[in-house]
């Protein structure tokens, strides 16, 4: 259910839903419907999450087709045009570069690139909230960005739900706790959920959640008995505390349209 100050309501009662795509406004009817309760103070508020959800979703496709590819932190690469290589294998952002060019330039130059699956949810965050704030916005925030695991600019606000209803944009993570001791990177699985039964995980693809649970349960030690399993909770952007980074979400993905 979503509610707006107080008060529960349908999406045709918040105005600028029906600018949105067909894809946004399913996430939006995925959000009333849902048993868990969404607040918002304002319609702005409900307008911008989903608008963001559906630009991490997409990010996680253009993730999965930009040739990136999956690899430790000791292997970690990355395009030294944008990036500076860190000792433990984070990426740096070069002081002389804007960040919303070097996240870009992943999803262009991704053969160039190599990470593990945790770089890659932060990665699609950020892309995602580039795409909904806008370039200047987006450079003003994160100048200085550092890529490396769960570490992420104070600006990307993420919050962590024990338990609730996943949609499309949630990260989610599935545990392998028998993993090869020789492979820790092994040892679960970071995802995003896309919406109609489907999750993206950076080194494994795309696919249902049983689908990876059955690729991780191969990666397990000889005489494991504990197999790879969801864990129940959700990682997602606090979406009302970053919708403050942009006044009008939907007349910005309209280009000026109403």
């Amino acid at each position: 259910m979503i509610f707006v100050n107080g008060y529960s309501v349908d999406t045709a009662q918040i105005s600028g839903f029906n600018q949105l795509t067909s894809a946004q406004k399913q996430i939006g009817q995925k959000l009333k419907n849902s048993r868990e309760s969404f607040y918002y103070r304002s319609p702005h508020q409900f307008l911008f999450e989903v608008i963001m959800r559906s630009n991490i979703v997409a990010a996680a496709y253009a993730m999965r087709d930009s040739g990136a590819g999956f690899s430790t932190f000791v292997n970690a690469r990355c395009n030294p045009q944008y990036w500076r290589r860190t000792a433990y294998g984070g990426f740096l952002l070069r002081p002389d570069v804007n960040p919303s060019d070097a996240i870009t330039d992943i999803f262009i130059n991704g053969k160039r690139y190599g990470f593990e699956c945790t770089t890659a949810i932060m990665i699609m965050l950020y892309k995602a909230v580039l795409e909904t704030i806008g370039t200047r916005m987006f450079n003003q925030l994160f100048n200085g960005l550092l890529l490396y695991s769960t570490e992420h600019d104070e600006d990307l606000q993420i919050i962590a739900v024990p338990s609730g209803s996943s949609m499309p944009g949630d990260v989610r993570y599935i545990r392998n706790p028998d993993h090869h001791p020789n492979t820790p990177q092994w040892q679960g699985e970071n995802v995003i959920d896309l919406g109609n039964g489907l999750v993206f995980g950076h080194g494994i693809g795309t696919g249902t959640i049983g689908e990876i649970i059955d690729v991780l349960n191969k990666k397990r030690r000889p005489g494991a008995t504990v197999p790879a399993f969801l864990t129940a909770e959700i990682i997602r952007p606090n979406y009302r505390l970053m919708s403050e980074y942009t006044r009008h979400p939907v007349r910005r993905l309209l280009g000026g349209v109403i």
